[in-house]
């Protein structure tokens, strides 16, 4: 398996350095061809441990005398998110083959930028490195490496406003990565070793002082209170972008590795569990009072990120008071959401595409006049919003219920998950407002002037439509 995962990681960035120089006209079929490579591989894996008896697996690949300077580890956490970001990758790179176009009224393409696929491709190995690193190094790393991408990507159509989007996204991070440098530093000090598994043996406050600087970097990462404010920002990108870094990797890097070093450090200091769920409310009540004076549709998505990451950072925070199954609900709720919030994304995308604008005043009969679209826009809303039988509805199920089982010994959390769940329902009264009021109804001007979307494009929204229905039940089942 070891093979086919540093393929899976190698391969983007040699694929993403191959298309600056191969002919023009070769890049998006090239970029495809890679991005479904590094799908595959993900496939393989997960095919190979499920068949394995899903027994945790190490391997070394960079040592330095006694030290692991680098290494893999395959269990349910990292097979599992693995193929989420890879599966979702490789379908935003189909998308952008038809978005990127002279076709798009929001912004014509008059030919293929190799740095974007460039960028994309370098993008999906980071993120397999990110979530198959056994090493807090590696960890630090493959973190780095995400936020430069992203720099990139949200830069991409060099006017002010996206260079200043860019260079915020890129010094927030920056600023929490310090926390994962002093925490990889501490630990190495403190252990000799930068294996996380290593974790185990150290003290409690060595492990306070670990986990102060990860939920740091991870805060920074996806977008919460204090480090929240580049997200928004962050939607001039291209959607095909949004959706990748905004639902299925950059922002997924905090929960990740704040869900990565929970698993290998055994017992964790109540004051984290505090911290994080603390934390994770006050960014979910935030969030959801911005939705409120949005009308640019992405940026009412980037809150509803803001909002679903805190409830990632609830359910992991939540299980360290000892509730197994809010961890299982933080990681399912990872991968769900991955492609909830992508076809959610794409949908946008694929209404500015059409339209020639995301605002939501603008674009009403949506599902009248572009049923494909509108129906999308439907199946992500019930998917986002945690309606069964979408893939969301598990895994925040999971979440609460997770929740309940640890206030049996911590009655304080059962206020936080009372609230959580409140605030679930305003979002879904909210989300569905917004819905019956772009999608219903007689079509506007410019829904009615729309153009036909590309093939490409509504590939990829029916079968994220179809992964919504499914992946929930496979999820839950399969971390169980």
């Amino acid at each position: 398996m070891s093979a086919w995962i540093l393929a899976g990681i190698l391969v983007p960035f040699l694929g993403g350095l191959l298309v600056l120089v191969i002919p023009r006209w070769w890049v998006k079929t090239a970029s495809q061809f890679v991005a479904l490579f590094s799908a595959g591989c993900s496939v393989y894996v997960f095919i190979a441990f499920t068949a394995a008896g899903k027994q945790v697996q190490f391997f070394d690949v960079m040592r330095l005398g006694n030290v692991t300077l680098f290494g893999l580890v395959v269990d349910r956490l990292s097979v599992l998110i693995g193929m989420a970001v890879s599966v979702v990758g490789f379908l935003i790179v189909v998308y952008s083959t038809g978005y990127l176009s002279a076709q798009n009224r929001e912004h014509a393409e008059k030919k293929i930028e190799r740095r974007y696929y460039s960028f994309l491709l370098l993008f999906i190995g980071s993120m397999a490195g990110v979530v198959y690193a056994s090493t807090m190094l590696g960890l630090l790393v493959f973190f780095e490496l995400t936020g430069v991408c992203s720099w990139g990507l949200i830069g991409y159509y060099d006017n002010e406003k996206a260079r200043r989007a860019a260079l915020k996204a890129i010094i927030t991070t920056q600023v929490a990565s310090l926390g994962l440098y002093a925490a990889t530093a501490y630990f190495f000090a403190e252990s000799g070793s930068l294996r996380l598994v290593d974790m185990v043996g150290l003290t409690e406050t060595a492990k306070t002082v670990i986990f102060i600087g990860v939920l740091i970097a991870g805060f920074g990462k996806s977008a919460q209170l204090p480090f929240h404010f580049w997200l928004p920002d962050a939607m001039v990108a291209p959607t095909p972008i949004s959706a990748y870094l905004h639902a299925a990797s950059m922002v997924k890097v905090g929960v990740y590795i704040f869900a990565r070093c929970l698993s290998s450090a055994g017992s964790v200091p109540q004051v984290i569990g505090v911290v994080g769920s603390v934390m994770a409310l006050l960014t979910m009540l935030y969030g959801f009072a911005m939705y409120f004076p949005q009308k640019d549709f992405k940026k009412l998505l980037a809150y509803s990120t803001i909002t679903q990451l805190a409830y990632i950072f609830l359910a992991l925070s939540i299980s360290v008071f000892g509730s197994q199954v809010a961890f299982n609900g933080g990681v399912t709720h990872i991968f769900n959401h991955a492609f909830a919030k992508s076809l959610f994304f794409l949908v946008a995308g694929a209404l500015s595409y059409t339209t020639g604008t995301r605002l939501l005043p603008s674009l009403r009969g949506v599902i009248v006049r572009m049923p494909v679209i509108g129906t999308s826009f439907a199946v992500a809303a019930l998917a986002v919003t945690g309606v069964p039988p979408f893939n969301c509805f598990f895994s925040k199920f999971s979440i609460f219920a997770g929740g309940f089982e640890a206030a049996q010994e911590h009655p304080l959390l059962l206020v936080l998950v009372i609230i959580a769940m409140v605030e679930s329902i305003g979002s879904f009264a909210w989300i569905f407002w917004t819905f019956s009021a772009t999608g219903l109804g007689t079509p506007s001007e410019e829904v009615a002037a729309a153009t036909p979307l590309s093939p490409a494009m509504e590939y990829v929204l029916i079968t994220l439509a179809v992964l919504t229905l499914l992946s929930g039940v496979f999820a839950s089942a399969w971390i169980a």
